[in-house]
């Protein structure tokens, strides 16, 4: 048997997956042998959260009598490859730290690190909804559209081994931070207009408030979108499918994916597998034809850390 063991650092709990299957056999849902979450503890300092990982790890060890060969970490950040330290981390106290290094010393095991957004598309294109729809995928794009906008990309090689594309400075998929409105909002990394400043959540929610004088969380937008009762949530919606259509029309044309998964709470928004795909259509380079498979997650909250433990 193999083991595959998981940790999904995230700002508030840290979880931890191993998953065991025959030599030779990728895990499925079945594969599952325990999931244990803790406290991340995050306000006492860098260290702190390291040793809570080592604690979890430990505590899963103990319970299960199995001992990691290797570990995946799913980061709420990106790796730096170059300079071999964290960045664009919510949890800002791992950034500029050498974290990937300092885990290995303090774990005494190889470590590999990626962050949330790939360790959700390698899940989903491994275990998830991709074989389920598109068994002979080449490329996967995973989208996370929530409080902030994502993405990673899983190809899978000739000898069949799906891996995450982290690109040569670590932001392969970092589709979120692409200008498609000049000089639109202005964004936390230094730009104006960033997809994550139009179509997250928060933005949309901030649109419509500006547009119509009155604060309302999406879901109740959405609502009355579909009640055709509220023209500003009408104003509001069309956005989105419109800033969608062009920002995801521009991967397409670069990657050409066999299949993206759209995570994150705007993901169950049933309107962009429909109107906003439609949407695509002018501005695909591909005469107005879109063959891409826009698919729902399969695995939820379970996303990141079987992704991790796939690293």
């Amino acid at each position: 048997m193999q083991s595959y063991w998981g940790i999904d650092l995230g700002g508030t709990k840290i979880e931890c997956a191993v998953l065991q299957t025959e030599i030779g056999t990728l895990p499925s849902l079945d594969s599952v042998v325990i999931r244990k979450r803790i406290e991340t503890e995050a306000s006492k300092g860098y260290e702190h959260i390291l040793n809570q990982a080592k604690t979890l790890i430990e505590q899963v060890k103990a319970e299960t009598g199995l001992t990691p060969e290797r570990i995946g970490f799913g980061t709420p950040g990106t790796f730096d490859p170059v300079r071999q330290t964290m960045k664009n981390c919510n949890t800002t106290v791992l950034n500029g730290k050498p974290m990937k290094q300092d885990l290995a010393n303090l774990l005494g095991l190889p470590v590999e690190v990626a962050n949330d957004a790939n360790c959700f598309v390698l899940s989903e294109a491994t275990m998830g909804i991709v074989p389920d729809v598109v068994p002979d995928y080449q490329t996967v794009f995973g989208v996370i559209m929530g409080t902030g906008v994502g993405g990673g990309v899983a190809v899978r090689g000739r000898d069949g081994q799906t891996i995450v594309l982290n690109g040569l400075q670590g932001i392969g998929g970092e589709w979120g931070h692409n200008v498609v409105e000049e000089n639109g909002y202005p964004c936390y990394c230094g730009k104006r207009g960033c997809v994550e400043q139009v179509i997250s959540g928060p933005a949309l929610q901030r649109y419509y408030h500006q547009i119509s004088g009155v604060e309302r969380l999406l879901p109740e937008i959405m609502e009355r979108y579909h009640a055709g009762s509220d023209l500003f949530a009408s104003q509001t919606v069309n956005r989105l499918l419109e800033y969608f259509a062009k920002s995801m029309s521009a991967i397409i044309n670069v990657l050409d994916p066999d299949a993206i998964v759209l995570g994150g709470g705007l993901g169950n928004i049933d309107l962009l597998y429909t109107e906003g795909v439609e949407r695509i259509k002018k501005y695909i380079f591909n005469s107005g034809e879109v063959n891409t498979r826009f698919l729902k997650p399969k695995l939820g909250d379970s996303a990141g850390v079987f992704g991790a433990a796939m690293l």
